[in-house]
């Protein structure tokens, strides 16, 4: 199994830390194409500390494999309030275009918020992304996209708190336009995203992608720590990702 290297980037002010490693066996990050797994946490206390072991779940298989922490997570720099999805994005798009080969495929697997900024990612990179690993994800309205977290009483918070706030939100659209390989993985629980945005998701991704829906009935909303300390759940998720991948060729680029 490949050796995780350890990385520090500038970006938007801030000092953002990850990791990064494998490509050197059979997998996604060689044989099928030299795609790039990445990992997006979620909100909160979420870090890529916490994905760890599905990392080395994806590099066990071979493939390339980046992670990282968002300004004001694990070990990046930052105040969590500051960070906005607008933000957030444009850290991930500058991450992935200092470590990924240019023009390399993407395998991008996000949770919770996360969700948004894989759509998000997915608007830009275009047929870049070959497949979506979703982990009980959430989606925003257009209006939160700019907004700073803040301490969870200000304008951030009210926004989506707002009954059928996601119900417009671009992510959508962007799944639902969306025709690669497409995983989402469904806790049997989940206290924090509403079962009609995860049947939303549901639905777009099964508009046009090659889609497979994940239930995981013992899981809890928070799929990273369940992933971290239930191997089994954990390699089905990962297998499932690759299997839907290995299945489509990945498009030919000029």
């Amino acid at each position: 199994m490949s050796e995780l290297i350890s990385f520090t980037h500038a970006c938007d002010g801030e000092r953002l830390s990850g990791v990064h490693g494998g490509g050197d066996g059979v997998g996604v990050g060689s044989g099928l194409g030299g795609a790039t797994v990445v990992l997006l946490h979620g909100a909160g206390n979420g870090s890529h500390e916490r994905l760890l072991p599905v990392v080395r779940e994806f590099t066990g298989h071979g493939c390339r494999v980046l992670a990282f922490d968002f300004s004001g997570h694990g070990e990046s720099s930052g105040a969590l309030g500051e960070l906005s999805l607008r933000r957030r994005f444009g850290q991930a798009v500058s991450v992935i275009d200092a470590h990924v080969p240019a023009d390399g495929p993407l395998v991008l697997v996000g949770f919770s918020m996360s969700g948004q900024t894989v759509a998000d990612l997915v608007a830009h990179y275009g047929d870049r992304v070959t497949a979506l690993g979703l982990c009980s994800p959430a989606v925003y309205a257009t209006e939160a996209w700019e907004v700073p977290f803040g301490d969870g009483d200000g304008e951030f918070s009210a926004i989506i708190r707002r009954p059928g706030s996601w119900q417009g939100a671009p992510a959508l659209d962007v799944l639902r336009a969306y025709e690669g390989d497409a995983v989402l993985a469904v806790p049997g629980t989940d206290t924090v995203i509403p079962a009609a945005v995860t049947e939303s998701v549901h639905g777009a991704l099964g508009a046009r992608a090659r889609y497979t829906r994940l239930e995981l009935p013992d899981a809890g909303h928070r799929l990273g720590e369940w992933f971290h300390d239930h191997a089994d759940d954990r390699r089905k998720f990962v297998t499932t990702v690759l299997a839907a991948l290995s299945k489509s060729p990945l498009p030919e680029r000029s």
